[in-house]
């Protein structure tokens, strides 16, 4: 029987339940720094940047986002709260009603999206091994086999997928996959002339840092979700830096180099093909299968999220929000659902902001209102309104850390000031 009392989002997890070590962590982070939207993020600052811009962005931007994203872990951990119920301590019971909505429609979407990115992958795959009119090379069947194998892992819940799945075998299809397109383009390409090769300038330096550190602050939502299962806070956070440090930055670094070295289109699939051409796709094949870990992280915390709003079971929400996405991905375009995805998401960065500093910089660790709590919210507030403005009028500086950082002074600014106006 399973234990349902672990996918409980509003009730911290026991000691019992705290079984999750530094490898697991590890290995559940480096899964989720790598994927095909890694690739993809290193490829897009390439051309702008060229090959030592690129990794000086992606070196910077995933240095500064595992911090952030760990520290949010080890809340999760001391706490033993889901990341949506973990918010209560800083935006009260009533609070977390907005974040946890704006979350799940997030998740809903980057689940379906995840979806699309592997049935393309794995479409383009079948074309070449079996030609274009092959059944098995027929989007829509791989649209409901990714969903439903997704769904399946999500309703097993994390114990289960990080421990058997990832920590067994997950993470060594990784690591093999990424050694082989390393050691491919150490033999296919010269290394003095991929560092030399310069960018076109047409991606400011800022912005790019500004979109290596969104890919980790991506995961801000939801990264309590697993790491209340962790032993200490310690190995919360050593795991989860280490492993999507190490994993992202190989994996963008990937990216980049591939663009720069073999791909001269501008075609969204060009990578893909490049790729796909590397040892008869073996390599792509390797990241397609271990790809489903980003769309079960992205189902169970929508679940969990859903959970801390309605009193329902985890595992059935985990079915729903498993079939809405496969739904979505499979009858809905997503070009211009992608834009409204990065709108909502751009609400987490500083929200976050609030929470870090609310929890390690004002210590306020015990104390759950039910009402709202007026200064966080209005920091966050302020926080959503510098993210665009930012965006609008100085588009080169990036506007995730700017954001983020006047939330947290805003939160430490209003929380104070009751206190000095009754002295």
């Amino acid at each position: 029987m399973k234990n349902n009392s672990i996918y409980t989002p509003d009730r911290p997890v026991t000691p019992q339940q705290r079984v999750l070590g530094w490898r697991d962590l590890f290995s559940l982070w480096f899964s989720l720094g790598m994927g095909l939207m890694v690739l993809q993020a290193g490829a897009i600052l390439a051309p702008g940047l060229g090959m030592a811009g690129s990794l000086l962005a992606i070196f910077i931007g995933t240095l500064v986002g595992v911090v952030l994203l760990a520290l949010v872990g080890v809340i999760g951990g001391q706490t033993g709260l889901s990341s949506m119920s973990s918010l209560t301590l800083s935006l009260g019971k009533k609070g977390i009603a907005l974040p946890a909505l704006f979350n799940i429609l997030q998740l809903i979407g980057w689940g379906a999206f995840e979806i699309v990115v592997m049935r393309d992958a794995a479409t383009l795959l079948a074309k070449q091994a079996w030609g274009a009119q092959s059944p098995w090379a027929n989007p829509t069947l791989w649209t409901w086999v990714f969903g439903f194998l997704a769904t399946l892992l999500a309703v097993c819940g994390p114990l289960a997928f990080i421990r058997v799945v990832l920590r067994r075998w997950g993470i060594w299809l990784l690591i093999a996959s990424c050694a082989w397109l390393t050691i491919n383009l150490l033999q296919h390409s010269s290394l003095t002339e991929l560092w030399h090769k310069a960018g076109d300038g047409s991606m400011p330096f800022a912005l790019a840092c500004d979109i290596v550190v969104s890919m980790a602050l991506s995961w801000l939502p939801l990264v309590a979700d697993y790491t209340r299962f962790g032993k200490t806070s310690r190995q919360n956070f050593l795991g989860t830096a280490c492993g999507f440090f190490v994993g992202s930055l190989w994996m963008m670094a990937l990216g980049a180099a591939y663009t720069l070295a073999f791909v001269s289109s501008q075609d969204s699939n060009a990578l893909l093909l490049a790729l796909s051409g590397v040892a008869l796709g073996i390599p792509l094949l390797l990241i397609l299968v271990d790809e489903h870990e980003n769309t079960f992280a992205d189902i169970h915390s929508a679940a969990l999220s859903t959970g801390a709003l309605l009193p329902m079971d985890i595992g059935k929400l985990s079915w729903a929000i498993g079939l809405l996405c496969t739904l979505i991905a499979w009858g809905i375009p997503l070009d211009r659902y992608e834009n409204f995805l990065l709108l909502i998401g751009s609400v987490f960065a500083p929200l976050f902001g609030v929470v870090l500093t609310d929890y390690f910089v004002l210590r306020r660790r015990q104390t759950v209102e039910k009402n709202l709590k007026a200064p966080a919210l209005a920091a966050w507030v302020i926080g959503i309104a510098t993210y665009h403005l930012v965006a609008h009028f100085y588009p080169d500086l990036g506007a995730t850390l700017p954001s983020l950082l006047i939330a947290a002074l805003c939160c430490a600014l209003f929380t104070r000031l009751p206190a000095r106006s009754g002295k």
